[in-house]
């Protein structure tokens, strides 16, 4: 009772007046409306201005179809890379102590901190074909800058820290304690991996990947300075955005963006639908942690 009563009394101590609460709820809606909705309905209302044979033109052209199937690639191709690395730092830094493990931590959050126009020419002044390393690639006949595998080197750079970032502080908070046990009972550590580690972490790990996928179909500096912005062969559809406003066929712009816009539209309907399941998944743990306390203490 004295503790019901205490934590009533924290609720009403913390509880804003209607006034400050509308207030604060207008303040964001406003905010939301004008910075996000608004842009986002423009978009689409410039895209579709022409009518529908118009917007099919757009996206049917050959250009179009060259950049989105660029992007796919360059998406399909980081995004794994990505979940490897992302499940084996997280796994190292949460499980392990080793030297230089706040470096490894500080490494993966770098691309965060560098702009990604710095990243695309840290990478043409190490393939570059002014390069010693990108006049032997070259020589060898692959083309890094100017072509695919820049563009994937750049995607993969900008968008690695995704997955780790999520399930490093997942894994710490669960803790090696179910893994362990596995071990003990005779699992191999694949069989620990597979059965134990990756359902605590499924989530997370989804969560992680959604967020990969849709920065690297976004990504615009990177891979606008190791593309070379060659039509029909190394533009992406960010990029193919851009060469369409300046050319001024506003049309065909807009309905490219329309697709990246619809894109962020179900990344956050997938990025919601994901939170709502880890609620749904912590609140029934709780309630089940809840009751086994209840029964012990009967």
């Amino acid at each position: 009772m004295a503790m019901d009563a205490r934590a009533a009394n924290c609720g009403a101590n913390t509880t804003e007046s209607a006034v400050v609460r509308w207030l604060l709820i207008s303040v964001a809606v406003l905010f939301l409306s004008l910075f996000l909705l608004l842009p986002l309905l423009v978009v689409f209302q410039q895209a579709w201005a022409q009518g529908w044979p118009m917007y099919w033109a757009a996206l049917s052209d050959a250009d179009a179809w060259s950049a989105i199937r660029l992007t796919l690639l360059a998406t399909a191709i980081a995004l794994p890379l990505n979940l490897v690395f992302g499940v084996a730092a997280a796994w190292c830094i949460a499980r392990f102590e080793f030297r230089g493990k706040h470096v490894l931590t500080t490494l993966i959050d770098l691309p965060f901190s560098v702009s990604p126009v710095v990243a695309g020419l840290m990478l043409v002044l190490l393939f570059g074909v002014n390069t010693p390393l990108g006049a032997w690639l070259q020589g060898h006949g692959l083309q890094v800058i100017f072509a695919v595998p820049g563009i994937v080197l750049a995607t993969v750079f900008v968008t690695f820290p995704f997955v780790a970032r999520e399930l490093i502080p997942l894994m710490q908070s669960q803790g090696s304690d179910e893994e362990q046990a596995a071990l003990v009972l005779g699992a191999s550590g694949w069989q620990t991996f597979w059965r134990v580690t990756v359902p605590n972490i499924r989530w997370g790990l989804l969560y992680g990947v959604i967020l990969t996928n849709a920065r690297a179909m976004g990504e615009f500096g990177a891979v606008s300075v190791v593309s070379g912005h060659i039509r029909g062969l190394t533009n992406t559809l960010p990029l193919h955005v851009e060469v369409l406003y300046n050319d001024y066929n506003f049309v065909g712009a807009f309905a490219c963006a329309s697709l990246l816009a619809l894109l962020a539209l179900l990344t956050l309907l997938a990025k919601s639908l994901v939170e709502w399941r880890q609620s749904q998944q912590a609140a029934r743990a709780q309630a089940l942690t809840q009751a086994s306390r209840r029964n012990a203490v009967r």
